[in-house]
């Protein structure tokens, strides 16, 4: 294993031969895996653009997002800068380093889109993104080479599963009733974070917790569409966004230096992901920003 994180050391100090030049370029391209990112990508698409699809991108996001929290508990992988001191981190990262978060959502989010849509031009954007965030991380010295493989083939093994068996289980869990889907999106993320309390494992079983929460709620009693004018669905992304991020920020400024830090860590993210499921469509439609779905896909 040492032979292979010493050869992904020197991957990193020859790519960071290149820095500072090409700092800003991978800076961009590793924030379009990052948490603030998607904190716009997933709302925008679930409020303004196609609920549905909101709904299958959120929860494959957010449930790649557990598996590659819980992937990197039980890898136990430090990351270059900790491993060798000659390797400097250009931006900020914590935990363990493999599989690579951001890797992995890249391939899962922006593969999934390209499904969806069904576009050879979106396919080209999404493996032009897919490598630019995986590069990223390795020039900016916060993974090896074979982290960001390693949550690339994660990635790509999660959107297979989502293709291959993802609207046959979408099907079954819908027919289920509404306290059985309940019990059922709480005890994932609740058994992960029993099994793996740290911090990111808490974050993203929380958000997940949340959202999956928000989503059967929303479905059982709005049923929100997100059809209308331009105007209307950007309206409804800024108000809902703004409220978002202010929820985001707030408890965090408020929660900080508190304890027990993952408990109050579990209620923010939980708290976020349910205003983003249920709580903007709710207000969309007190709003008369959006209708009703009929039928409600």
């Amino acid at each position: 294993m040492d032979a292979v994180l010493d050869w992904g050391v020197d991957v990193v100090l020859w790519l960071q031969q290149a820095s500072p030049d090409l700092d800003s370029l991978f800076k961009f391209f590793t924030f379009l895996g990052d948490e603030e990112f998607y904190l716009i990508l997933l709302p925008l698409v679930y409020w303004s653009i196609d609920r549905a699809m909101g709904v299958r991108l959120m929860i494959l996001a957010l449930f790649s997002s557990l598996v590659n929290a819980t992937a990197k508990e039980i890898g136990g992988q430090p990351r270059p800068f900790a491993y060798d001191d000659r390797v400097v981190p250009l931006v900020d990262a914590g935990g363990y380093g493999l599989p690579s978060g951001h890797a992995q959502s890249s391939v899962v989010i922006w593969g999934f889109i390209a499904l969806e849509t069904r576009r050879r031009w979106m396919w080209l954007f999404a493996i032009t993104l897919m490598l630019g965030v995986g590069l990223s991380r390795i020039y900016l010295g916060v993974h090896f080479p074979t982290d960001v493989i390693g949550g690339a083939l994660l990635g790509l093994l999660l959107l297979f599963a989502w293709n291959r068996y993802g609207y046959r289980a979408e099907r079954w869990f819908c027919a289920q009733p509404t306290t059985r889907q309940l019990l059922m999106t709480a005890a994932v993320p609740l058994l992960v974070m029993m099994a793996f309390p740290s911090e990111d494992v808490v974050t993203a079983s929380a958000t997940f917790l949340g959202m999956g929460i928000g989503v059967v709620l929303e479905r059982r009693h709005l049923g929100f569409d997100t059809a209308g004018s331009i105007t209307a669905r950007a309206i409804r992304f800024l108000v809902g966004g703004l409220l978002l991020v202010g929820l985001w920020l707030g408890l965090r400024t408020l929660f900080a230096d508190l304890e027990p830090a993952l408990l109050l860590r579990l209620v923010r993210y939980a708290l976020v992901g349910f205003w983003g499921a249920f709580g903007a469509p709710w207000l969309f439609l007190r709003l008369a920003l959006a209708g009703r779905a009929t039928p409600l896909p």
